[in-house]
């Protein structure tokens, strides 16, 4: 019997997207969600898009708590129109991490990762852009228009206390065996903490939360709260609110609280206190930011900031009120700015088919 040799209908992803050029008609600077929707829009109007990311697609989701779950719908998600089937009600981290790779194998985005954007130079209608790779080796690009849509999720808030900087602190959570039987203190009242907390005691942690507001945030997501203010009330989860850590050390913590410093055992501590934009690096580009709340200054309809030709999109638009913008609405900051760009670079057909 003949045999018939198997044909991929499509090409192997690294023939299928080669290297791109040097030379782009629009450089996307974050490949989150934000960054991703604002290629896709840019190629649909027939514009070369070019993304550039510090660490791998949608970092940040994938640096989320492995067993997470969306807050959100799955439709509030959606780019490119591409919808977003999940199993359940909400998506899983593991679900959107899936469902962004497959959008950007769909439009067949020029997606370069590792790649840490040091430098922007230049002027409108012909910027350079500096990143370096995980070797160090320098990546020299031009390009027409920048987008910055770098996110916040890289740059942690942090305690500044003593201490902070023991192997023992993290600023991210992951997964909750590696601390099983084990003294934790988890610094925060918000999601992420609570999340954490809940996790790490249903994975038999001594768990401790501490908090400087008075209960339990009310933005923490309805099905949450009340598990673990049942838990606090339960003394299953300890809790110290109106209070702070003053000092961590190797086998200790120092919490500062209504009545008086208190001394706890500990062997590991989780401060999940937020995050912030990488307010350096937007200035280094020339980006004037707010007094009060960092906001980059731009124009609230087409996105364009004070340097022309740089945009801003996603939750760096809002500065430090990074609660006001999430992917479901900075998702559609890229139908904003392909907008403008189609009306300063002139008409362009636009791609029915990427």
């Amino acid at each position: 019997m003949a045999t018939t040799e198997y044909i991929p209908a499509t090409l192997p992803r690294k023939q299928a997207h080669a290297r791109p050029d040097s030379w782009t008609d629009v450089l996307v600077i974050g490949a989150g969600p934000t960054g991703l929707a604002c290629a896709i829009e840019c190629q649909k109007i027939g514009l070369k898009a070019l993304v550039l990311d510090k660490g791998c697609l949608v970092n940040s989701i994938y640096n989320y708590p492995t067993n997470m779950t969306f807050f959100t719908t799955p439709e509030l998600l959606e780019i490119g129109d591409i919808p977003f089937a999940c199993s359940g009600q909400k998506p899983t981290r593991q679900e959107a991490l899936e469902y962004y790779r497959r959008v950007t194998d769909h439009f067949r985005l020029h997606v370069c990762q590792y790649q840490w954007v040091k430098t922007v130079t230049g002027q409108d209608g012909d910027f350079r852009v500096t990143a370096t790779d995980r070797s160090g080796k320098i990546h020299d690009y031009r390009t027409k228009k920048v987008i910055v849509s770098t996110g916040y999720y890289d740059l942690a808030n942090r305690l500044d206390i003593p201490g902070e900087d023991l192997a023992k602190v993290f600023h991210y959570y992951k997964e909750p065996y590696a601390y099983y039987d084990s003294d934790v203190v988890v610094v925060g009242g918000k999601n992420s903490a609570a999340e954490a907390a809940l996790d790490l005691w249903r994975h038999g942690a001594r768990v401790t939360l501490v908090y400087r507001g008075n209960q339990v945030s009310p933005s923490v997501k309805y099905w949450v709260r009340p598990d673990l203010e049942n838990r606090i009330k339960n003394n299953e989860i300890a809790a110290f609110f109106k209070s702070s850590v003053q000092e961590i050390g190797l086998d200790f913590v120092v919490l500062n609280t209504p009545k008086g410093p208190t001394r706890l055992p500990n062997e590991f501590v989780f401060a999940l206190i937020g995050y912030h934009p990488d307010y350096d690096f937007l200035r280094s580009v020339g980006l004037e930011l707010s007094d009060m709340q960092n906001r980059p200054v731009c124009d609230p309809e087409t996105l364009e900031s004070n340097v022309a030709g740089i945009y801003v999109a996603g939750v760096i638009v809002a500065g430090s009120r990074t609660s006001e913008i999430f992917i479901e609405n900075g998702r559609f900051h890229g139908k904003q700015i392909a907008a403008h760009l189609r009306q300063k670079l002139g008409p362009a057909e636009e791609i029915a088919e990427l």
